[in-house]
């Protein structure tokens, strides 16, 4: 394998990993602490869910042109999230006629909601995929 294979899948096996833990971490939120995820929470799951499936293959398969299929889905879900972090910093009603503006859980060291974790997820996603190309393109 070449440094740049191997500069690859860093940058994948990082992506591959925020992934995973943001999957596992809105499984925890609804599974082990019972908070029923509200419609904006859902259309993001929608949108992170398959990207450790999506990833984890580019990994192991070392493909970084995985950034063409998995940058639309993190842009949109950093979207998402930013919308929904904004609702809730700024309003106690959602369009989407779900709980949305609603603060079901806070993180107590950093003062993060869940809406404000899934926006870092995202950001790192696309963080490290933009960057992915970027080392790729040169």
């Amino acid at each position: 394998m070449t440094v740049r294979g191997s500069e690859t899948t860093a940058w994948l096996s990082s992506a591959t990993l925020v992934a995973t833990i943001a999957t596992a971490g809105s499984l925890w939120f609804s599974l082990g602490l019972g908070l029923d995820p509200c419609d904006l929470c859902w259309y993001q799951r929608i949108l992170m869910y398959p990207l450790v499936v999506v990833l984890g293959v580019a990994t192991v398969e070392n493909r970084p042109a995985v950034s063409r299929t998995a940058l639309p889905l993190a842009g949109l879900g950093l979207c998402l999230s930013a919308y929904h972090s904004y609702l809730q910093a700024t309003t106690d009603q959602c369009a989407f006629g779900g709980p949305c503006a609603t603060v079901q859980w806070r993180m107590p060291v950093l003062d993060l909601t869940i809406p404000n974790l899934s926006f870092v997820a995202f950001g790192l996603l696309a963080v490290l995929l933009v960057g992915m190309w970027m080392r790729v393109k040169q």
